[in-house]
């Protein structure tokens, strides 16, 4: 067990910590994000070596935020993949890892997180939302609200579901709603703020009702992604998609948004996959068209502070 502590950012009323459960494995990249090769990825030098390694293997992360607000409440954004859930992906299958212990020495024992905000309903994003008990598996953070999103939610409860998906929601996703903890939130109109500071961001084209989450500090704001953008070299690379996004073209929309909205100014982008440092602040690349932007992550700005 390590006792590194977790990495940690100051917005001004709100802290945010990254909160690690697992490396992601180096065969993650080529099957998530196929088109970028190893000679996308070295010929984006800035990638290495934090995000990358020299041969042009990316480098990925399971981990959640855990936010500090100024009144107290602690907030969780996303869940990770869990320990003892039965999942097809190999990398994810049968986790033993000691994440509940590091939430906790962030300041977020179980039973002090007040709510637990979902950016979408998939298996590496809900895992800790239920723990194993007697048999059963039971909601991890008994006093927290769980939210995401109706349109998240509707998607999926009319969907054909493969079995694996159908098991996710089982064991993860149907203990929190039968608890009586899961909220949804209406995003159709546009952003919307659930608590001082919080904001959900339709980010959808990944899945239909996917957020990205705002935290709006007195100094300063950060944006975690979610599956929205799963690596650095997405922002040299706006047109490269994951393999799971449902709608491929408005994943992409979604994504040059989200990029260009928080391009060349103060904002900390904080990826939901992203290996430490995690958080950097988004740049034009230069001669760069307006149409067709591409950018780069400056991570140097944003180590821990």
């Amino acid at each position: 067990m390590t006792s590194t502590p977790p990495a940690t950012w100051t917005l001004g009323g709100i802290t945010a910590h990254r909160v690690d459960e697992v490396p992601l494995p180096p065969e993650t990249g080529p099957w998530l994000l196929p088109d970028a090769t190893p000679d996308v990825v070295t010929g984006t030098p800035w990638l290495h070596p934090d995000f990358a390694d020299a041969m042009g293997t990316l480098r990925l992360s399971s981990h959640s935020f855990a936010i500090a607000l100024g009144d107290g409440r602690r907030v969780l954004v996303d869940t990770g993949i869990g320990n003892g859930k039965q999942r097809a992906n190999p990398a994810w299958h049968d986790l033993d890892t000691d994440y509940l212990d590091r939430l906790a020495r962030a300041g977020f024992p179980p039973g002090a997180v007040d709510l637990v905000i979902l950016t979408h309903l998939h298996a590496d994003h809900v895992g800790w939302n239920t723990r194993a008990e007697g048999g059963s598996w039971v909601p991890t953070f008994p006093n927290a609200r769980y939210l995401t999103t109706r349109t998240e939610w509707d998607h999926w409860a009319s969907a054909d579901m493969e079995e694996p998906r159908r098991q996710m929601f089982r064991d993860s996703v149907h203990p929190v709603r039968d608890a009586g903890l899961l909220d949804l939130v209406d995003t159709s109109a546009g952003p919307a703020e659930v608590v001082p500071g919080v904001r959900l961001l339709p980010a959808p084209g990944h899945t239909p009702g996917q957020v990205a989450v705002e935290l709006r500090g007195d100094d300063r704001t950060a944006l975690i992604t979610g599956d929205a953008v799963h690596h650095p070299v997405q922002l040299a690379r706006p047109d490269i998609g994951s393999c799971v996004d449902i709608d491929p073209a408005l994943a992409e929309r979604t994504r040059r948004a989200l990029l260009a909205s928080v391009a060349d100014t103060d904002t900390l982008l904080l990826g939901s996959h992203f290996a430490a440092p995690t958080a950097g602040r988004v740049r034009t690349q230069e001669g760069a068209q307006p149409q067709n932007s591409t950018f780069r992550f400056n991570s140097t700005l944003a180590q821990t502070y």
